[in-house]
């Protein structure tokens, strides 16, 4: 198993869409959505090779039931780093240059 790091502007922007899902729709929501991030990066920390490429070292990976993609780089111990939690509807890319 990898082990897995969150870059602070990624934790940044899951905290920040969970505020947003806890004011603007329901606790279950924002439960559901907390969720759904714990297990995808679950998923990733246990299987880091099994989500498809954004660009030549940037793999992503779309929640379910939540318009987000998680984008994360393996180093060369196969260690996890978490570089972006990103709405869809942003900018694409705008976390690129992200170390």
């Amino acid at each position: 198993m990898a082990n897995l790091r969150m870059h602070a502007e990624a934790s940044r922007e899951v905290a920040t869409a969970l505020y947003r899902y806890q004011q603007q729709a329901t606790a279950t929501t924002a439960r559901r959505f907390d969720g759904e991030v714990d297990r995808m990066l679950t998923a990733i920390e246990s299987q880091p090779d099994r989500f498809g490429f954004y660009d030549d070292r940037t793999h992503e990976a779309a929640l379910n039931r939540f318009p987000f993609t998680v984008y994360y780089r393996i180093d060369d111990n196969g260690d996890v780093l978490v570089v972006a939690v990103a709405h869809q509807s942003r900018e694409p890319g705008y976390w690129v240059d992200r170390n």
